[in-house]
């Protein structure tokens, strides 16, 4: 009974870390948005425990004058939004780095001597199957794609055009990757502008119903607003910076698989007659 539980404990334990590396090394969007959303909710639950005062107006809207039930403020909407960019952008930085990393697994001969013959390409084809599919596995894929056309055809020049085709269209594909957090990175200063917006008809419906106008309460109302479209601008600015380092990344793993598919397999083919 020991050895029955001991083996199990050890079989998930291993099914645990298997999970980890996956997630790591190529993680699923669906899964990876959801684990950030509740990374998100659980920084929102610490830092209401943590801040107080000022910092808690400011970066959660909490405050009992505030117009929102807390925690269900616009502030924490944002946050949760920002989140799911975030883990979008993770999941887009870890493909990349992966993209990159298929370069140093030299497929290709790398020297200046070699010459490839129709023979010599079903080892290297079969050494890149299983590496790619529809979505990732720039180089293996290209590579395939090359292999194949060649040995369809025997043409060099039907290869390279080949290859061009697939690396435009894999170049389309990538940049459709950032659609999801272009439109956060939207979508997050329109909801601190819709708090901003909110807050000042509150102000105003405030004054014109009271006969005494309470400056300082139409003060802290528009404060609350105001604050709203600061975090957003942030966290849009934030957003957007990350995208342009993960798509650059990214967009320069393709071009390196071009590149390296170029040199190293269109260049060195040889038709024989």
């Amino acid at each position: 009974m020991n050895r029955a539980r001991r083996f199990d404990f050890n079989t998930a334990s291993a099914a645990a870390v298997a999970g980890l590396n996956t997630f790591w090394a190529k993680p699923k969007r669906s899964q990876t948005i959801l684990f950030f959303v509740g990374a998100g909710v659980l920084i929102i639950a610490i830092l209401s425990f943590v801040l107080s005062g000022r910092a808690a107006v400011l970066i959660l809207d909490k405050s009992p004058t505030s117009h929102f039930l807390y925690p269900f403020t616009i502030q924490n909407v944002m946050h949760i939004v920002f989140f799911v960019g975030l883990g979008d952008l993770f999941v887009r930085w870890r493909i990349a780095s992966r993209e990159k990393s298929f370069l140093g697994l030299h497929y290709l001969p790398e020297d200046d001597q070699t010459v490839l013959v129709s023979p010599d390409l079903g080892a290297i084809r079969k050494r890149v199957a299983g590496e790619f599919d529809h979505e990732n596995g720039f180089l293996p894929s290209l590579i395939n794609l090359a292999v194949l056309q060649f040995q369809s055809s025997s043409s060099v020049e039907q290869a390279a055009g080949v290859m061009s085709q697939h690396l435009e269209l894999m170049s389309n594909r990538v940049d459709l990757r950032y659609g999801l957090v272009r439109f956060i990175a939207w979508v997050v200063p329109t909801l601190g502008f819709i708090g901003t917006v909110y807050s000042l008809g509150a102000a105003l419906s405030a004054a014109g119903l009271s006969e005494v106008l309470d400056m300082k309460d139409v003060s802290r109302t528009l404060g609350v607003g105001f604050d709203c479209t600061m975090v957003a601008l942030v966290e849009s600015a934030i957003l957007v910076f990350l995208l342009r380092l993960v798509q650059e990344k990214e967009e320069s793993a393709v071009n390196s698989a071009g590149d390296y598919t170029l040199r190293n397999l269109i260049n060195r083919l040889y038709a024989e007659s």
